[in-house]
């Protein structure tokens, strides 16, 4: 059988996805009732960093703990990957050796390389194209808190940013509109707007985006790798904060989400995210059980 990654949404059928966010809901009431499910027993999963992470590195090596397995965290300052070894070669190296590889990184490229050349399944942890993990968690969230996500409208407001483009392709596998306000100079990926433009739309009006919807989202307004932008971005995005006004314009039962960390008074006032319609905390923790899912999918595909 060929080895299965997830390296964008797009590598798991709609249907699979459905399948995976409720056996994460599942997965999250074991846990909570105490039941031990160990089906990783000795199993290792190598998480390769090159981006810094908290909920991320958390969130997976727990995930692996609670399943019985080991997680084993590998940074390019004490690897080989950060010493100019071809990406190719480590792929080979490292999958001949654990059960299932997570990277965060910088390039979707370089993680695309490392699948091909992977004898395991391989996931992305975040790039700066793409964040699908965390898109597990949101869908999950939204489904504990409102059902169905399909037919609803969700507004992302700020950078078109990997979580933007995560957003996009998480509307054509999940069935909702999706309304994106961005500054310009600021929007998602071209061609990524051109195929999924039958349930995207992008505006340059935060107002016009979020009206009506059910679900509003956001992220900081300068990602790691653009440090050095951020005053800079703090005028332009300005028009964008989710305030309590703004959030007005959606729909009255409307949830707020941030894939976290927040910097309060920039994209987020604090009303909005400490608020009662906004589900941060829950999106968080759900990056574990989403991730136990997607674990469980991967290696021994028992979706249930």
């Amino acid at each position: 059988m060929a080895v299965r990654h997830f390296l964008t949404l797009q590598d798991l059928t709609p249907a699979e996805l459905t399948q995976l966010i409720q056996r994460a809901i599942e997965l999250k009431r074991m846990t909570k009732a105490g039941e031990i499910y160990e089906p990783l027993k000795n199993k290792v999963l190598a998480m390769i960093f090159e981006k810094s992470s908290t909920r991320t590195r958390v969130s997976f090596e727990t995930a692996m703990t609670q399943f019985g397995g080991h997680a084993l965290f590998l940074s390019s300052d004490n690897t080989q990957l950060g010493r100019g070894e071809p990406v190719e070669d480590s792929a080979r190296v490292i999958s001949s050796m654990v059960d299932m590889v997570m990277i965060r990184t910088f390039e979707q490229e370089k993680l695309e390389t490392f699948a091909e050349y992977s004898s395991v399944p391989v996931i992305n942890a975040l790039t700066d194209m793409y964040h699908p993990c965390q898109l597990l968690a949101d869908m999950q969230t939204y489904v504990e808190k409102r059902g169905d996500i399909r037919g609803k409208t969700v507004a992302w407001i700020g950078d078109g940013n990997n979580m933007c483009h995560s957003y996009m392709l998480a509307s054509r596998q999940f069935g909702f509109k999706l309304a994106i306000a961005t500054p310009k100079g600021y929007e998602p990926n071209n061609a990524l707007l051109v195929n999924t433009q039958e349930h995207v739309t992008h505006t340059y009006d935060p107002a016009e985006a979020i009206a009506g919807a059910d679900l509003v989202c956001t992220d900081v307004w300068a990602s790691m790798g653009q440090e050095s932008e951020a005053q800079a971005r703090l005028q332009v995005f300005e028009p964008y904060q989710i305030n309590t006004l703004l959030m007005s314009l959606a729909d009255p039962d409307a949830l707020f989400m941030h894939c976290l960390p927040a910097h309060r008074g920039e994209e987020v006032t604090a009303e909005v995210i400490d608020s009662a319609d906004s589900v941060v905390w829950d999106q968080a923790e759900n990056r574990l059980h989403a991730q136990k899912a997607l674990i469980e999918f991967l290696s021994i595909g028992a979706v249930n």
